[in-house]
């Protein structure tokens, strides 16, 4: 074994592998033993009758109930002619018991040359051990999967009555990387995506509950369009062209709502070529939904009760605990104008404000700008550092400059300013809406002028898409659009402070 792997690194054809380590050998060499003894390590069934957490609630005393269990190996006690192990599946764990007297000499055996790790199937029956502990009297042993890479099991010790864990896998960045191993060593990982799942769920069943259509829009688009970001490029050969992986999926659900559907929502996978942090990830969950003839005023009662019913649905509770903050997701929210929070919370009145004087307002406040961004951008800046952390419990805030909204209505009464909301939760937006303008010439005005920012240095500007354009003045009907982080959304409601806990596998740097 070992002069094949060093051929194979010496081979400039095969890729090179990882150095094999005592106990991995020691594994290869038991695999192959078990094969030349007549036992497949990889067999391609077992029928499993009840998992271990259905075997501890249903165990009723002096009933020995005939149950079929599989799993993964977690602790394992060998000793003469009776041993004990853990079994551990995809909801917890049980404790088997093997005699060697009653599963036989060969399956026995088999066990001997078993390690943690492994993934057996069991058949048998129940019991409970002198100490108390539900458990299953094997009858028969399969081996399922024999493990070739050895788990890293955390070591418990009592020292003065305190429960010490040693070697435990808690590298947060290693979890990150190898999420299969610390689902299994960390099985309470799982609560965490089986609550994301449940929250995606609800969601999805309240909106269709309203007779909107869940739909599906492009992920390689032409033009991107529909947010402030940079996208990710790609090249297709059959059609020799540029396309580039949606950062938003809007202008595609507006072009339904021009088409005559009434709401239309989509949960999509989006990419933005941004930095990663605690609650950026390159490639990210959200869900968008449109609804002919509704405003943003509406669209915040709907967003209250969602949050709201979501909440209750998942965790039993109104109350949710983030980033060290007990938050209450209890309708009304609080509402405030983005000029009237930052006048609240920096001393600061922008309103009327030219780009020079708001350029002297950050610099007052001690922002260093870059000298290529406008008017909208410096704003952002202001309340992004001054404000958004401050707020703690639900809060809407409302009505920004038309240039930080290109694609959004202008309202009614106030010039220069657009129907326009983000739900700000424990200091982090977790969606955005508008109510959205449909008015195909000022459209138009608003992606020109997004051109020439673009002209002046600013990547995230957005492209006038001509199509999108060409759609809307067939004629869109009054709508408001909606988007949420689902992944933001899902850290609220399950406690983390990381994006990359609530992602099965986040984006890392290279090893």
């Amino acid at each position: 074994m070992l002069k094949e792997h060093e051929q194979n690194q010496n081979n400039p054809e095969q890729p090179a592998q990882p150095s094999l380590n005592d106990q991995m050998l020691r594994r290869l060499e038991e695999r192959q033993h078990l094969i030349e003894s007549g036992v497949n390590p990889y067999p391609t069934h077992f029928e499993v009758s009840y998992s271990s957490t259905d075997i501890i609630i249903n165990f009723q005393e002096g009933i020995q109930e005939a149950v079929s269990v599989a799993g993964r190996i977690m602790t394992i006690r060998k000793m003469g002619k009776a041993s004990f192990f853990h079994l551990q599946d995809s909801k917890g764990r049980i404790q088997i018991y093997l005699k060697k007297d009653e599963v036989g000499e060969a399956a026995y055996n088999t066990f001997k040359l078993l390690d943690i790790g492994d993934i057996v199937g069991v058949k048998g029956y129940t019991f409970k051990t002198r100490t108390g502990e539900i458990s299953v009297h094997a009858e028969t042993l399969e081996l399922l999967t024999k493990s070739l890479r050895p788990i890293p099991v955390a070591k418990e010790k009592e020292i003065d009555g305190e429960k010490i864990v040693f070697d435990a896998f808690s590298d947060k960045e290693l979890r990150y990387r190898q999420r299969y191993v610390d689902l299994i060593v960390n099985p309470e990982v799982k609560e965490t995506f089986i609550k994301r799942t449940a929250i995606v769920l609800f969601m999805r069943q309240f909106f269709s509950r309203q007779g909107w259509l869940e739909v599906e829009t492009p992920i390689l688009q032409p033009i991107y369009g529909g947010a402030a970001a940079r996208p990710f490029t790609t090249h297709h050969n059959a059609l020799d062209m540029q396309l580039y992986l949606r950062i938003a999926n809007e202008l595609y659900l507006k072009r339904l709502i021009v088409g005559g559907f009434d709401g239309v929502f989509e949960f999509a996978k989006d990419f933005r070529n941004e930095g990663i942090d605690r609650f950026h990830n390159p490639e990210f969950t959200q869900v968008e939904l449109y609804v002919a003839y509704k405003d943003y005023n509406w669209m915040m009662k709907l967003v209250e009760e969602l949050f709201y019913q979501t909440a209750l649905e998942v965790n039993k509770s109104d109350v949710t605990s983030f980033l060290g903050n007990e938050i209450n997701l209890k309708p009304p929210f609080k509402r405030l104008s983005i000029i009237d929070a930052i006048a609240e919370y920096t001393g600061k009145d922008i309103r009327g404000q030219s780009e020079e004087e708001l350029r002297y307002t950050a610099k007052d406040l001690g922002l260093e700008l870059d000298p290529k961004i406008s008017s909208g951008k410096i704003i952002d800046e202001i309340f992004g550092e001054f404000v958004e952390p401050k707020l703690i419990q639900p809060t809407f805030i409302t009505d920004y400059p038309t240039e930080m909204s290109p694609l959004a209505k202008e309202h009614p009464s106030q010039p220069g300013i657009v129907e326009r909301f983000e739900l700000i939760v424990g200091g982090k937006e977790v969606c955005n809406s508008f109510s959205e303008l449909n008015d195909p010439v000022i459209q138009r005005e608003r992606l020109e002028s997004q051109a020439r920012l673009r002209q002046r240095g600013d990547e995230e500007a957005m492209i006038v898409d001509e199509d999108f354009l060409r759609a809307i003045e067939y004629g869109m009907p009054p709508c408001a659009g909606l988007g949420i982080g689902v992944d933001r959304l899902v850290m609220l409601l399950t406690g983390q402070d990381s994006i990359r806990d609530v992602i099965f596998f986040p984006h890392l740097k290279p090893e």
